[in-house]
């Protein structure tokens, strides 16, 4: 019997409808690898790293920044300590408090390997992790899935469509934040039908429904819906739970291109990835101790405040690898300043570590893959950038 096959279009259309269509399930027969769980978050627009974690001990960050400084800590509205001079911005109380527990570390001055400042050739590079700006059509994590083994590890995409980062030949599932998909509803009823017979796009329609299902439990969807930010946390943790439950996310926040009325954009944004972090942390429960969430945006923003109390495309920007897998530490890399001399071509934070090299640390100490498979699988043509530190995590 000839199976009709589902399209791209016709994927997209169900995802935007609600249903959370698991692309290529798997049966629960099959061996289960660790229960290390990995959240990459993209902040897409270029997340500004120097008020993320704000250098307030340069002597040069307020000349820079003027209005757009970060106050130093016990000021009115300051930084949360986190040590050598830099502060959370103040939004990030629910990470400082992760800090305080010995569980977030930042890179203060990362970047791509390629100076870039085009949001969509520098979004690319950062999900396809690549040496240069050539493309590939597949994402460094659904590599990193099968330089892990293949199908002991289990890839989860949240949102309309699976970004480049997870995109490849390893299967990965998906969900969008929505409304839930009941048995009545027409659309889910004729998928149903039209697969039945089909042995795989049959069972991965009915784990998507189940999909949906799970995290409309409890009314969870319903504050999806309303842009809780937090809600869509625990959401995504009960998809990580459980013997079925992803062990690699890709989540995406977007809004970060802020070149106007930064301080109160950044105030919100912040608050929502906040919100997003403490929700996987309570979603897990026990689950976090083995949890790496890491935060990475494109690039930085420039040193300089703009005419528009805003800030333009940039370098160098912050990483934050937060969870309770995470070992105490300090900052990951180095501090190049913000002396005149030491900006990137006269206005940028100048990036002191490859990005990739945090990712590799990451990918090595949390699922065990090894500097070959990493420098030449995951990562192509990046031997000569070594994983960030020992034991990152």
């Amino acid at each position: 019997m000839t199976h009709a096959r589902l399209n791209r279009r016709a994927l997209l259309g169900a995802a935007s409808a609600g249903i959370g269509l698991a692309f290529a399930g798997r049966v629960a027969s099959q061996s289960r690898g660790p229960a290390n769980k990995l959240v990459v978050v993209i902040a897409r627009g270029a997340m500004d790293g120097l008020s993320v974690t704000a250098p307030y001990a340069d002597p040069n960050y307020v000349p820079l920044r003027g209005g757009l400084a970060v106050p130093p800590p016990g000021q009115t509205d300051g930084a949360l300590a986190l040590g050598e001079g830099f502060g959370l911005h103040p939004a990030l109380a629910g990470l400082h408090g992760l800090h305080g527990r010995n569980q977030l570390r930042f890179a203060p001055a990362v970047a791509l390997p390629v100076r870039v400042r085009s949001h969509f050739e520098a979004q690319d590079l950062l999900e396809n992790g690549g040496e240069s700006l050539q493309r590939l059509d597949d994402g460094w994590l659904n590599r990193a899935l099968i330089a892990a083994g293949g199908t002991r590890l289990r890839g989860l995409a949240i949102g309309a469509q699976t970004p480049l980062i997870l995109r490849g030949e390893a299967p990965v599932s998906g969900w969008t934040p929505g409304g839930r998909v009941r048995s009545s509803d027409r659309i889910a009823a004729l998928l149903q039908d039209l697969y039945v017979d089909d042995p795989m796009l049959g069972q991965n329609l009915a784990r998507g429904l189940a999909t949906e299902s799970l995290v409309a439990m409890d009314g969870e969807s319903e504050t999806v819906r309303r842009n809780d930010v937090q809600a869509l946390g625990r959401a995504t943790a009960k998809l990580m739970t459980g013997p079925e439950g992803a062990d690699i996310v890709a989540v995406s926040l977007d809004g970060w291109d802020t070149h106007a009325g930064q301080r109160a954009q950044l105030q919100t944004r912040l608050t929502g990835l906040d919100q997003l972090v403490s929700g996987l942390e309570g979603g897990l429960a026990e689950q976090w101790a083995q949890t790496v969430v890491v935060v990475a945006t494109e690039f930085g923003r420039t040193a300089r405040v703009n005419g528009t109390q805003g800030t333009d495309h940039g370098t160098g920007s912050s990483l934050l690898l937060a969870g309770g897998a995470v070992k105490a530490g300090g900052l990951i890399g180095d501090w190049p300043t913000l002396a005149d001399n030491r900006l990137f071509e006269g206005r940028d934070l100048a990036p002191t570590l490859d990005i990739r090299s945090v990712f590799k640390g990451v990918l090595r100490d949390h699922f065990g893959l090894d500097r070959a498979a990493l420098d030449a699988r995951v990562f192509p043509d990046s031997g000569a950038e070594a994983p960030a530190l020992s034991g990152l995590v």
